[in-house]
């Protein structure tokens, strides 16, 4: 009678996000992954091949959980924008992680598709893409120097943001 697991590829990836929350992405190690979940190293192997691969795994979740928030919002720009900022506010590592190249692309269009369609709504099909590129690098690079403490010369800096997500909802409206 083969044993039974005493670990699960679920567990490993929910530990491994509390890992990197904590101790951020140097923190995430298949050791400390091992312990938190109460087995040997190399038990979880026979889950995830290597650390690229657990990288890939915990980004993929973080993706995942990002895409849920996006599609619970109510479609339009200004709230996808800012349940974009709630996900990197709770879970900064994981948007950091995301970002990086161990986020497999097929995950990723996942949690683009709502914003996809924001855009298409706003400045049409044809510019769809465009425009959502420019959404996302414009909420990403707000996020990231948030994240950063990048914000550093005074003021209200969630006016800033809500300023921004209003000229950028109105440069996407007809013209």
């Amino acid at each position: 009678m083969p044993s039974p697991e005493k670990t699960s590829r679920g567990a490993i990836v929910a530990a491994g996000r509390d890992i990197l929350e904590a101790g951020g992405r140097e923190g995430l190690t298949m050791q400390s992954v091992a312990t938190r979940v109460g087995v040997r190293a190399p038990s979880l192997y026979k889950h995830v091949r290597n650390r690229a691969a657990l990288l890939a795994a915990v980004s993929e979740a973080a993706v995942a959980e990002l895409a849920a928030r996006l599609e619970g919002t109510d479609g339009s720009l200004e709230e996808l924008v800012r349940a974009y900022r709630g996900f990197a506010r709770d879970r900064p590592e994981g948007f950091r992680l995301m970002l990086s190249q161990a986020a497999p692309p097929e995950a990723l269009g996942r949690a683009a598709d709502p914003v996809l369609r924001a855009c298409a709504q706003l400045a049409g099909e044809q510019d769809a893409l465009d425009a959502a590129r420019l959404v996302t690098a414009w909420a990403t690079g707000f996020i990231g120097m948030e994240l950063a403490g990048g914000f550093r010369l005074g003021g209200d800096v969630d006016r800033s943001f809500e300023y921004g997500l209003a000229r950028m909802r109105r440069a996407l409206g007809p013209a």
